[in-house]
């Protein structure tokens, strides 16, 4: 009977990790959409971002009372609580990444409608640039969480540093444009949202890499310096 238990068990992490793992390539998806819309001015594409919202907003909210279903009846410790909590806390993530998604697609609508949105080209090829790079580091913290693999993970917070960098670098170009072009104020200031909104993809996809640290070792490396932080993770707990 214990270890019938066990494999319910098992079998119910696993198939709540498999649906993590899903929710993570639709939000994945709906980053890339949401880039291609701005890229290429396609408002279908904006609206199939916007539309997908609801389904990643449900998906969490499936994940996360199942979650207290599973602790509330099996009473899991060690490794297995991590392993929930750091699922929890990935899906809240994943969510906001979906929020960031639908932002961009609605200033995509909103520049498809401004006379001055034609002007904005190369700072839409620098947004392009940075998307592409917060695209990356999601996918490879995804590909981190779904390997359980902290090397990887802490590839992706050491990077974050990069994308942070291009975010300020885009900043000071915007300004510039204003500063030129009084004309391209309203679609500049458009811009700042969805280099913003990417810049916050980037923080979000650190904050799994995150996770998975915590999960495989248990260590709590939010806010700390990222060199100790791959000492820590450099053998993993026995837990």
């Amino acid at each position: 009977m214990e270890r019938h238990l066990s494999s319910q068990f098992d079998a119910e992490l696993s198939g709540i990790s498999s649906r993590v793992l899903e929710m993570g390539g639709m939000v994945e998806a709906q980053m890339a959409q949401a880039i291609y819309a701005l890229t290429h001015f396609s408002g279908e594409t904006a609206s199939q971002v916007i539309t997908q919202e609801a389904r990643v907003n449900v998906m969490e909210m499936d994940i996360d009372r199942d979650l207290s279903a599973i602790i509330a009846r099996r009473q899991p410790t060690a490794r297995d609580l991590r392993l929930l909590i750091g699922v929890s806390k990935t899906i809240g993530n994943l969510e906001r990444v979906g929020d960031e998604a639908a932002r961009i697609a609605r200033i995509v609508h909103k520049l498809l409608r401004a006379s001055g949105a034609n002007r904005m080209a190369s700072a839409i090829g620098d947004v392009q640039f940075t998307g592409n790079l917060a695209l990356e580091q999601l996918r490879k913290a995804l590909n981190a969480l779904a390997r359980l693999d902290t090397e990887s993970a802490l590839e992706v917070i050491h990077d974050d540093r990069t994308l942070d960098h291009e975010f300020e670098g885009q900043m000071r170009k915007l300004v510039t444009y204003m500063m030129e072009d009084p004309r391209t104020i309203s679609a500049s200031i458009d811009m700042v949202f969805v280099a913003k909104a990417i810049e916050r993809v980037g923080d979000h996809a650190k904050n799994l890499a995150e996770q998975v640290v915590y999960i495989v070792k248990g260590d709590d490396i939010r806010h700390t310096n990222t060199v100790g932080a791959a000492d820590a993770a450099g053998t993993e707990t026995a837990v």
